[in-house]
This record gives structure tokens, C-alpha cells and sequence, in this order.
């Protein structure tokens, strides 16, 4: 009998599985709009009635594959884990190091990039739960990093706001039209160091005016 219910339990596995794959196919080659039931069913070879079964409607199964993607829902647990273990301690090193990684990321990863024109493009309750998260997850971030600019006139949440925008543009831009912008190919080895490098500029710049305006004026 424990044999028999472990099999089951496997084949419920497997079957999830081959759903949360086919999503991530269809979003790959079609983008969002090709998310339709009986694509999601075909491309799983999987019974519609098992989605349900599963993952009580077909927004929760995509919303299931969404946050298995997304890199800031992935880092929730890392960003818990520095709120208990540095206190008051992200500084300018991490915030460079924080949205280089996004840069890699956003830039290889096609289901993000997918997730991104999907949020710019339509008012889907999936994207705007994730984006609400999203949100959640940066704070903590933020909050971190506020010591580094209290008393000051820095806005540092602006500052990343204005960069990760940069950064969605840029990649969708070279991803889709495969064109320079501003004369820099960011699909290029040499384009993308250019855009590593301001990045990291400008996060050391904001950060050094914050400590500047922080010293007694003499």
C-alpha cells in the first residue's frame, strides 16, 4: 500500500512538472499571450483537468512557474537572511554587487525578460502579485541601506529605480531589435562592460555624496 501511494505521489510530481515546463516553453517562444489553456494542455500532453486538480486554476499554475523564475522572489530568502544577520550594514559594495547580478541575470534569463514585457504590456493579477512581492523584497533591501543616507539628500531609491529601468530597456532592447543604442551594443562582450562599469559609477558616486554631505563642514 505505501508502495502504491509513493507512486502516485511521483506521477503527481512528474505531472506538475511537465505543466510548469510546458508554461515555460510557451512563454520562451510565444511570450504571455500564448498562455491559453489548451496550449498548456497540448504542450504538457497532460490532461486540462489535472491543472485543476494541481493547481486549482491555470493563474495559479503560471503564477507557480513565475516565482520559480523571477530573481527577486528567488532572493526572498536571501534577503531575510541579511535583514537577520546585517542590520544596518549594505553598503556600497553590496548595492553594486546586487544590481550587477540582476544585469547577468536579466540578461540571460528569457523568462524574465518575458515576465517584464508582460508587466509593461498588460494588467495581469499573475504579474502584479509578483510585482507586489517584488516590492516587498526591495524594501527590506532599501531599508538595509538607509543608514548610509540619513541626513542627506541622496534618494537612493530613485537612483535604482532610474537603473533597473536602464537595465530592462537596454536588454529588451538588444534581445528584440538586436540594434546599438546610444552606439553601444550591449549584446557585446565590450557594450556590456561599458554598462557594468556606469552602473558601478553611479552607485559609488551616490554613495560618496551621501558620506560627503554626512562630514562636519569645517
Amino acid at each position: 500500500m505505501a508502495r502504491k501511494y509513493g507512486g502516485a505521489l511521483r506521477n503527481k510530481e512528474r505531472t506538475k512538472l511537465k505543466l510548469l515546463d510546458a508554461v515555460g516553453q510557451i512563454i520562451r517562444s510565444e511570450g504571455y499571450s500564448g498562455l491559453k489553456l489548451v496550449k498548456i494542455e497540448g504542450v504538457a500532453g497532460v490532461n486540462r483537468k489535472l491543472i485543476y486538480d494541481y493547481f486549482g486554476t491555470v493563474n495559479n499554475l503560471i503564477e507557480t512557474y513565475v516565482r520559480t523564475k523571477d530573481y527577486w522572489v528567488m532572493f526572498a530568502a536571501e534577503a531575510d537572511r541579511l535583514v537577520r544577520e546585517r542590520s544596518g550594514d549594505f553598503g556600497k559594495k553590496d548595492s553594486q554587487n546586487q544590481l550587477l547580478d540582476y544585469l547577468d541575470y536579466f540578461n540571460a534569463n528569457v523568462d524574465m525578460q518575458q515576465f517584464v514585457l508582460w508587466q509593461v504590456s498588460e494588467n495581469s493579477a499573475v504579474i502584479s502579485e509578483v510585482c507586489e512581492e517584488r516590492e516587498k523584497i526591495g524594501s527590506k533591501l532599501f531599508n538595509l541601506a538607509d543608514y548610509n543616507f540619513k541626513d542627506t539628500d541622496v534618494d537612493l531609491r530613485a537612483t535604482v529605480a532610474l537603473l533597473i529601468g536602464g537595465i530592462y530597456f537596454l536588454i529588451l532592447h538588444a534581445k528584440k531589435a538586436n540594434s546599438l543604442f546610444c552606439e553601444i551594443d550591449v549584446n557585446s562582450p565590450e557594450g556590456m562592460a561599458r554598462i557594468k562599469n556606469v552602473i558601478s559609477r553611479v552607485i559609488d558616486d551616490t554613495y560618496n555624496h551621501a558620506e560627503k554631505q554626512k562630514k562636519p563642514k569645517e
